[in-house]
């Protein structure tokens, strides 16, 4: 990490000079090796920090609310990052645009240029959006603050329309799944436990998460959305760690499938063993939907609580769904 990037980090603690701002994004997992940045690879982070350089023209690092693995796809991210305020108030130059939409202007052109050349990106398009750019209280942590995440997975089983331009964010699976047995091993995982089984640990790290949602259903055929007759997941905890939420969604499959009986996701889950643990689930059909955050008088004390109960992480994040 950069010096004046660390010392600006820092600085934003305290300084009324520095200033914390929270971003939403979006974007498409097909052509990133994940969120982290990594020499020499095309990551979310990578792009994105690159872009805020060029438009803020001043060091910056960005903590993300949940780190996505490569082919994952994101409708409602969140990271934030500190900028001094001389930096956000040259934003808008000659116009009369708030700092805000200025930046958001400014990013869409520089992310679309990025993208050029991209296989099936038509110009002007790219495959990160900044949705929204504001000021936030400086104890806002877009990973720590969080109080929970919720994810999508989306399947066109046998008994599902396939729609060949959302390909990349749905598993096509030439099998009819089984739903009711699907939906049927969900309840034991419900609350809090010990995942170990569905997650590929970090040292030092707990895999203890408290899942608060797990629901397997086809969407009905006739619904308005754009799931119809698809087979989803819907699934949110407090926090997941490490592959934690395709695990979840490989055993459902397996079950599904036939291969294995509605109590086998919760006799893994009571082994708490990475010996025979669940399959991963391929990455593509995945997206984050949402980021949920308490109050702004409760910020400071919920990022206390992950901290203790987490402990930092490289990259600026957590997960790796």
């Amino acid at each position: 990490m950069a010096p004046m990037t660390e010392t600006l980090r820092a600085a934003g603690e305290q300084d009324p000079r520095v200033l914390r701002l929270r971003l939403d994004l979006a974007y498409d997992g097909t052509a990133f090796s994940g969120w982290a940045a990594q020499p020499g690879l095309r990551t979310v982070e990578g792009v994105l920090t690159d872009a805020l350089r060029t438009v803020l023209r001043v060091p910056v690092r960005l903590t993300v609310a949940g780190r996505t693995d490569a082919g994952v796809h994101a409708a409602a991210q969140v990271a934030h990052l500190d900028v001094s305020r001389d930096a956000w108030s040259r934003l808008p130059g000659r116009s009369d645009r708030p700092p805000e939409a200025a930046l958001l202007a400014r990013l869409a052109g520089v992310l679309a240029r990025e993208a050029r050349g991209l296989p099936g990106t038509p110009r002007g398009a790219a495959d990160i959006a900044v949705t929204g750019a504001r000021v936030v209280p400086r104890a806002f942590d877009a990973r720590f603050s969080a109080v929970g995440r919720r994810y999508t997975y989306r399947i066109a089983d046998a008994g599902s329309p396939r729609d060949p331009a959302r390909r990349g964010q749905v598993l096509w699976d030439a099998k009819r799944l089984d739903v009711a047995a699907m939906e049927a091993s969900t309840a034991p995982l419900l609350g809090e436990h010990d995942f170990l089984s569905y997650c590929r640990p970090r040292a030092g790290a707990t895999t203890i998460r408290t899942l608060r949602c797990l629901e397997w259903r086809r969407v009905a055929v006739g619904d308005s959305g754009g799931d119809a007759g698809l087979v989803t997941l819907e699934v949110a905890a407090d926090a997941f760690c490490h592959s934690m939420v395709r695990s979840l969604v490989g055993a459902g499959i397996a079950v599904g499938r036939g291969r294995r009986p509605p109590t086998w996701p919760a006799e893994l889950l009571a082994a708490r063993s990475r010996k025979g643990a669940a399959p991963v689930a391929p990455a593509h059909g995945l997206t984050l939907e949402g980021v949920d955050y308490p109050a702004d008088d409760e910020l400071a004390a919920q990022a206390e609580r992950a901290r203790t109960l987490r402990g930092p992480a490289r990259g600026g994040g957590g997960c790796g769904c």
